[in-house]
């Protein structure tokens, strides 16, 4: 979208006797951070209602016909490289330059866009970078070799959900007739009813949905006994022939996962623990995969028993291809954190 094309649309606007402000926030909802900052539309919006036409920049006395000089190339890109998050409308006041001319030398002349940050789980030091390919190589070469199969993998984490949910931006979009103004959405509120569970999942389905009384202090007593215990129950009542033999259990490193006397049940069931990075949800797969998914596709509910069935149902639903592609991708990504020595990596996944 082109300044004149905006400033078209803030022409228009105001003849309807819409506020400056709403005539933002509605370009914010379609461009995001590619349009003008407010002070820029209050500015045009009151230039248009006082009776201007024209959509395009009016020739300045005193200023050169050739704005876009090497010299104002170079002093647009060193205020850049000072603040990569600055606005146009900040560029042009510290240069003098027109809105147009600016957005030139940016898009035409340096070949910049402006993106939304990047979240990071952590700023990972070279010793936490170094770490998770360590870990992410000694597991790689365990499957490679044929040590460990995928098939036998059971994978597990806790997590909250509300009760009522709460769509994300894309899901927030909606139409609306002409003058009315944006939707908005509630925030969710930390103190919205929710319920924690501690869910297992394997390559061909769910192993274990546990709910966790409110209240309830999650430690390793607690985590061998109310979700390991019966996980291991299910796992024998699958394998009546083969019990945990070959079961490899894969958790984050939460303090109950790798507590001691966690560590030393585990083993005593015959079950092998899969190594887990530090600092890495993008290498666990509830935290790539399952938790968003189920989050993203449950309804409101009314209570925690509601809740704990539509997270059965919703679990029970996934088709068992989609539970082994999820491992495939696991095997994925953590060939890509070797790759890329340890970063995340999430904006280099196809």
């Amino acid at each position: 979208m082109t300044t004149e094309n905006f400033r078209f649309y803030i022409k228009v606007r105001p003849a309807l006797n819409i506020p400056a402000r709403t005539i933002h926030d509605e370009l914010r909802t379609v461009y995001g951070d590619e349009v003008p900052g407010l002070s820029t539309v209050k500015r045009w919006s009151k230039l248009f209602r006082d009776g201007r036409e024209e959509i395009e920049d009016k020739a300045r006395p005193g200023r050169p016909i050739t704005e876009t000089t090497a010299e104002n190339i170079e002093q647009v890109r060193l205020i850049i490289n000072d603040d990569p998050h600055i606005t146009i409308e900040d560029i042009q006041e510290q240069t003098d330059l027109s809105f147009g001319t600016v957005q030139r030398i940016v898009s035409d002349h340096l070949n910049l866009r402006k993106i939304t940050a990047r979240y990071i789980p952590k700023d990972l030091t070279d010793v936490q970078r170094a770490e998770r390919v360590r870990i992410c190589k000694e597991n790689l070469l365990k499957f490679q070799q044929g040590t460990w199969r995928l098939c036998d993998v059971i994978t597990g984490d806790e997590s909250w959900f509300r009760h009522k949910q709460f769509g994300r931006k894309i899901s927030n979009k909606a139409w609306v007739g002409a003058g009315d103004p944006p939707p908005t959405v509630v925030r969710g509120s930390r103190f919205v009813p929710r319920t924690l569970f501690s869910i297992f999942f394997k390559s061909n389905g769910p192993m274990l949905i546990h709910r966790i009384e409110r209240g309830q202090n999650i430690d390793h007593h607690y985590y061998i006994n109310q979700c390991l215990r019966p996980l291991i129950d299910e796992i024998k009542r699958q394998r009546p022939s083969y019990g945990t033999r070959g079961i490899k259990i894969h958790h984050d490193n939460g303090k109950p996962h790798v507590h001691n006397r966690t560590s030393d049940y585990l083993e005593s069931e015959g079950l092998t623990i899969i190594p887990h990075p530090p600092n890495s949800p993008d290498l666990s797969p509830c935290d790539f995969w399952l938790f968003d998914l189920i989050k993203e596709n449950l309804a409101d509910q009314s209570d925690t028993e509601s809740l704990h069935d539509a997270v059965i149902d919703f679990m029970n639903s996934i088709t068992q291809d989609e539970y082994k592609k999820t491992f495939d991708k696991w095997i994925e990504k953590m060939q890509l954190c070797v790759h890329n020595d340890g970063h995340y990596f999430e904006h280099l996944m196809k």
